[in-house]
């Protein structure tokens, strides 16, 4: 009897292991290593947190001066990265939607004039 106990209490401690295939190329530190990966998403998520009070004062009081900086990041979390990058930072969806609309506009604008980035010059 004691001997029986001794096998069934060595045989619930036995953990089972199996090895993960990971295809080569495939893993964290091949992903990390690549422009393609996920070092510019949280660079750009760094870069959104220096500019936190440019959104704010966006939404809040609708001035149109985000900065390219903070244009350029937004841009790569929203077209690059997981689209719950912004939410995660307290943005709605629908924040991020309308951020995403005004860096892509403001891209698409010819340097040559004054960008909707930026203060319109006064007179």
């Amino acid at each position: 009897m004691l001997l029986s106990l001794a096998c069934v209490m060595a045989v619930t401690n036995v953990t089972a292991t199996r090895d993960l295939y990971i295809k080569p190329g495939h893993g964290l530190a091949a992903r990390l290593e690549t422009s393609e990966g996920l070092v510019p998403c949280w660079n750009a998520l760094l870069e959104l947190k220096s500019c936190s009070n440019e959104i704010v004062i966006f939404f809040l009081n609708g001035q149109t001066d985000i900065g390219p900086d903070c244009c350029r990041a937004i841009t790569i979390i929203t077209h690059n990265c997981w689209p719950a990058m912004l939410t995660s930072l307290g943005f709605t969806a629908e924040e991020g939607n309308i951020l995403r609309g005004y860096c892509d506009a403001a891209a698409s604008i010819p340097s040559a004039g004054p960008s909707p980035c930026s203060p319109a010059p006064r007179a």
